[in-house]
């Protein structure tokens, strides 16, 4: 339980922290308010049902005495308005509380999804290309949702622990021992329920937890390679998989929302079998009716008719904690992630790019580059070749910026590349990826990616991209829809965008990370003349496989066996 709050305020900000403590203060005072109303009502009824109460009653005769009431009717009347008023005040008061309650765990949806969403773009590319994406997904769409009804369950179990001990203590006041009795019953069964239903509720947690993983997973991969899938004609497999996960995951909701009605129906039948044991035990104690005692066993009806619900809802709350506490676990754990910390202090590129003597390796002891020296000056076209899996994205991830080498430097104008500049660096690059992402929005959308849109300047690019003419004449220009993965376009305007987008902003270096790699030879080679001529006041990095792709470069590295040559 420690590690579980542990977890749990973490997540909180100190404002959310400020909140919470408000929010118990206000349960305090609901609680009072909820007890007075249960033991208001009978004194109300004796007074009604017995005039001569007003008067035998040391306070009720001052206050009657102090206000100057005329008749014990005015008086009965006057009570019952009161009353009236206060319960319709109760009733507001408790209205707001519960807007409160909601505000602050639903609310909190917002801080955990923005967080989780700010923590996932601040990983360091290393970092993320080591996490599922549709985990990622999953935990911003679900589990912050999941975390508000945890919150809530919460909540809920601390409001209504005030109620049932301000209730309790009264109900203690009224008879200890029929009070004791009671509570031994209603702990024995608590401590039932709570190793049968609960363990079952929390199983069913972790059930859910787990199908919808494979459900998020299932989804992204089916639909990411859809043309592939249609072309294959392999969806029996694909919808057998997603029926098991769809299932495993409605499975243990039906689970956990059949079980948490089971406390409710239970306490409610032992709230009843209590009252009716009572009045067993009184009329066998006094073997006779029990109208003597008839204030008691209502005042202890009105407690209980008030307890039980509060017991069935700290129940649930608790039922809500189980069932979502591996929510917890993955949120706190995601938000542990070390984010990349990063200044934006200027750095000039005039003269040269330096590697010195680097190393990198992604495990222990399998380095992927050794003790790599290169000298790139500005203005360069340069190239790096060699077989797959050779370390050549590797490399250039590490020129970059994305990449920190694991011994050696990086510098720019003789000033290393670190924390405090590797964001002005990375500013200065534009990047084409072998695999190009479009995402479905407009042309001008896409090749601004992030950035405020420059009408003119993106105008400007595509012309560069020599694809701004073909968008005029046969779309509608910058505001052609390209449709999700770019569906709408063929590969090689695809690439086109993706050469607009990198010269939006007009980057010094402009890398090609095996960018035509996808596209027959003649387009290959159209797109790659093109992309020359717009490099030529810029450094050019390729990768390639062909060796038609770099023969505009004044240099060509070949990489393999960790070192280069």
């Amino acid at each position: 339980m420690k590690q579980f709050f542990s977890k749990l305020f973490s997540i909180l900000t100190r404002h959310d922290k400020k909140f919470l403590i408000l929010l118990i203060f206000i349960s305090i005072v609901i609680s009072m308010i909820e007890m007075v109303g249960v033991t208001a009502v009978l004194p109300f009824i004796n007074i009604a049902s017995n005039f001569s109460a007003i008067h035998s009653n040391h306070y009720l005769n001052h206050i009657y005495i102090f206000f100057n009431f005329h008749s014990d009717i005015d008086f009965i009347i006057a009570t019952g308005v009161i009353l009236l008023v206060f319960y319709f005040l109760r009733s507001l008061l408790n209205l707001g509380y519960f807007y409160l309650l909601a505000k602050f765990s639903k609310g909190r949806y917002h801080l955990i999804a923005y967080r989780l969403f700010e923590n996932y773009l601040g990983m360091s590319y290393r970092a993320f290309i080591e996490k599922n994406s549709s985990e990622l997904s999953k935990a911003i769409i679900n589990e912050a949702q999941n975390m508000t009804a945890l919150i809530s369950g919460l909540l809920l179990m601390l409001s209504e622990s005030f109620v049932v001990i301000f209730i309790y203590s009264i109900m203690l006041y009224i008879n200890w021992k029929i009070t004791l009795l009671i509570s031994t019953i209603l702990i024995v069964n608590a401590f039932f329920l709570m190793m049968t239903v609960s363990r079952a509720i929390k199983k069913a947690g972790i059930s859910r937890e787990e199908h919808q993983k494979k459900f998020f997973e299932i989804i992204q991969s089916s639909l990411g390679n859809f043309k592939l899938m249609k072309l294959t004609s392999n969806t029996e497999l694909i919808l057998e998989k997603f029926d098991q996960a769809s299932s495993g995951y409605a499975q243990a909701n039906i689970r956990n929302e059949t079980l948490s009605h089971f406390p409710r129906l239970f306490l409610e039948a032992l709230g009843f079998g209590i009252v009716i044991f009572m009045v067993i035990y009184l009329v066998n104690k006094y073997q006779s009716d029990i109208s003597g005692t008839l204030a008691l066993i209502s005042m202890f009806v009105l407690g209980l008719y008030r307890l039980m619900p509060s017991a069935n809802r700290i129940l649930s709350g608790y039922n809500q904690i189980l069932f979502y506490k591996s929510s917890l676990d993955i949120i706190h754990n995601d938000l542990m992630y070390d984010a990349e910390y990063l200044q934006d202090i200027p750095i000039t590129f005039k003269h040269s790019v330096k590697l010195d003597h680097v190393y990198f390796e992604y495990n222990e002891n399998k380095s992927i580059l050794e003790d790599l020296s290169l000298t790139i000056h500005k203005g360069d076209k340069i190239a790096f070749i060699g077989e797959s899996g050779s370390g050549k994205s590797t490399l250039i991830d590490l020129i970059i910026g994305l990449y920190r080498p694991k011994s050696g430097t990086i510098c720019v104008d003789d000033i290393a590349l670190n924390e405090s500049n590797i964001k002005a660096w990375r500013s200065k690059i534009g990047y084409i990826p072998q695999s190009i992402y479009l995402f479905d929005g407009t042309v001008a959308q896409n090749v601004a990616f992030g950035k405020s849109i420059d009408n003119v300047q993106i105008k400007e690019s595509l012309r560069q991209a020599n694809i701004l003419e073909f968008l005029e004449t046969h779309h509608e220009g910058i505001d052609t829809l390209v449709g999700e993965g770019g569906t709408k376009l063929s590969g090689g305007q695809r690439q086109r965008i993706a050469i607009a987008r990198a010269l939006y902003g007009n980057p010094e270096v402009l890398v090609l990370d095996e960018a035509t790699s996808a596209l027959d030879t003649d387009t290959e080679a159209k797109i790659m003349e093109e992309i020359y001529k717009l490099c030529e006041n810029k450094t050019l990095i390729i990768i390639a496989h062909r060796l038609s792709t770099v023969e505009g470069c004044g240099k060509v590295y070949r990489i393999e066996s960790t070192k280069i040559s």
